[in-house]
């Protein structure tokens, strides 16, 4: 781990920048608005001097019909979910780089028809398709957690991923994995509000293949951010303006759902038949929100349940090397 203005002597030095982990309006969970399309991001990434761009929505690759799959420094990238029940216990997200459109669908059809994790990696291995590991520690709500396996499907992954949106004791459980069976490490910021770049990876190479080698092997720093009250509260503001100020014109919004129930719940009150007739009205809810928002009391009460959920975590797996031993 380094400082960002290390960073900059290193990148002085040739070493080039990515953040491997960025959601755009192709995604389900993002909102339709026009700063979060893939074009934006892709010019806010040049913006930004970061040297290799990637989009690795859930699911999809629709970002790529929309920007062209060969544009300069573009690298195509996707999120995939993978529900192998039998040999992992809950589902797992994998990004997957530098692949093509039918590469995509094979792999799709392994996640969704035949969801076994040993063949999905297999057929990453053999097309030679660089990939990571994200948020090792994070589990769906509605699955039931099983941390113990974590480690063993760690062995599987070339890269663990060090999640800006993850407690700092899940990103160190995951560092720990990734000294413990020499595995490369890339902090990202799974953003899903544009904030990207706000943690990156460092690595040389000349192109993509090399810079990703380089964290596998171990030859790269991240500059990393851990989930902290002040961030939870600039996160929640960037979502009330989103919602109520850069959505007003985007019809689409009224079916946006994200499963995460506050921001649902926002969305479903700006898009009321009240709210949408009354600009004044809209504007008080929305003063509303970011007062509430602003005394961190959501915040808090986040970052509550998350820490109590990492002691029920590691607690498990404490269990389970006894049990082992």
């Amino acid at each position: 781990m380094i400082s960002s203005e290390r960073a900059e002597e290193l990148m002085q030095e040739g070493w080039k920048r990515a953040d491997l982990h960025v959601h755009t309006t192709c995604s389900f969970d993002v909102l339709p608005v026009r700063e979060l399309h893939p074009e934006s991001l892709y010019e806010k990434s040049l913006d930004l001097g970061m040297d290799f761009v990637t989009f690795t929505d859930h699911n999809t690759v629709n970002a790529y019909e929309l920007l062209g799959w060969d544009r300069e420094k573009l690298v195509p990238g996707v999120e995939i979910s993978i529900r192998d029940m039998k040999f992992a216990g809950h589902a797992l997200h994998v990004n997957v780089f530098e692949l093509d459109k039918e590469e995509f669908l094979e792999l799709r059809e392994i996640a969704k028809i035949e969801p076994d994790l040993k063949n999905f990696i297999g057929y990453l291995k053999r097309h030679r398709l660089p990939f990571m590991y994200n948020h090792p520690f994070w589990f769906e709500f509605h699955q039931k957690q099983n941390p113990c396996a974590v480690p063993e499907l760690a062995k599987l992954f070339p890269v663990l991923e060090y999640n800006m949106n993850e407690l700092k004791q899940k990103n160190e459980a995951t560092i720990a994995l990734a000294e413990k069976f020499r595995k490369g490490i890339a902090a990202t910021s799974d953003t899903h509000t544009g904030q990207l770049g706000k943690v990156y990876t460092l690595a040389k190479g000349e192109n993509f293949r090399e810079f990703f080698r380089n964290i596998e092997k171990g030859k790269s720093y991240i500059v990393p951010e851990d989930l902290t009250r002040e961030f939870l509260i600039e996160e929640m503001n960037i979502w009330i303006d989103l919602i109520f100020e850069k959505s007003q014109k985007n019809r689409d919004i009224k079916t946006f759902l994200t499963g995460i129930k506050s921001l649902d719940t926002m969305v479903r009150i700006s898009r009321s038949a009240l709210l949408s007739c009354s600009p004044k009205l809209n504007r008080t809810a929305m003063n509303l929100l970011y007062m509430i928002s602003n005394t961190g009391i959501p915040a808090s009460f986040y970052l509550y349940s998350e820490e109590s959920l990492a002691r029920k975590i590691g607690k498990k797996m404490e269990i389970e090397k006894k049990d082992k031993a």
